[in-house]
Order: C-alpha cells, then sequence, then structure tokens
C-alpha cells in the first residue's frame, strides 16, 4: 500500500483547527477547513480562508505527490496552486497575500 501525501495527511491531522497553509508560490493563508477526508490515499477536503477571501478545495495529484489548490470563482472553480506546507496556525489572523 502507498503512503499517504505528507502535507495532506498534516493537513488532515490538524483539522479542525485552523491550517496556516504556504502554496507553492510562497503565499501563506490560514484557513479552517470543513471537511477533510481520505479515500484510500486520495485526500479532498474543502473550506475557507479565515479572513473570508474564498471558498477553496483540496485534492491529492493523479499520482498523490502533490496537493493541489482550487478556488471558488463566479465561473465555477480555478486552480491556484499546490500547497507546500501545511501546519498548526497560532492564532486565525491571516498576514497572507491574495490569491486571485
Amino acid at each position: 500500500m502507498a503512503e499517504l501525501n505528507r502535507v495532506a495527511k498534516r493537513m488532515y491531522n490538524v483539522t479542525p483547527d485552523p491550517l496556516r497553509l504556504t502554496f507553492d508560490d510562497d503565499t501563506t493563508g490560514v484557513f479552517e477547513l470543513s471537511s477533510a477526508e481520505f479515500f484510500q490515499q486520495e485526500f479532498q477536503a474543502e473550506g475557507r480562508r479565515v479572513d473570508g477571501n474564498g471558498t477553496y478545495r483540496f485534492t491529492t495529484n493523479e499520482d498523490n505527490t502533490a496537493v493541489l489548490v482550487g478556488r471558488e470563482t463566479a465561473d465555477g472553480w480555478a486552480l491556484v496552486g499546490e500547497v507546500v506546507e501545511a501546519e498548526a496556525a497560532d492564532g486565525v489572523e491571516d498576514a497572507g497575500q491574495d490569491r486571485g
């Protein structure tokens, strides 16, 4: 059986507490996940930034090597990037940049 994705496992283990996520462009934000689950090795989650700036979906890619991020837009969902780090947030304030 394959290993679970390290970042996805961390996101799952910290939830429901707030998470500080770092994306592949070094943007950070604090998120609260309303759902997070594994289907065998595949990870799926949904949540929001605590600054109220959008709804996001997270999923591992096909070969389970990355956690991809999508943001809800007026036209559906747009790929934002990849989560490269996940840690428990010290507080719920969000000093990160906006992800368009």
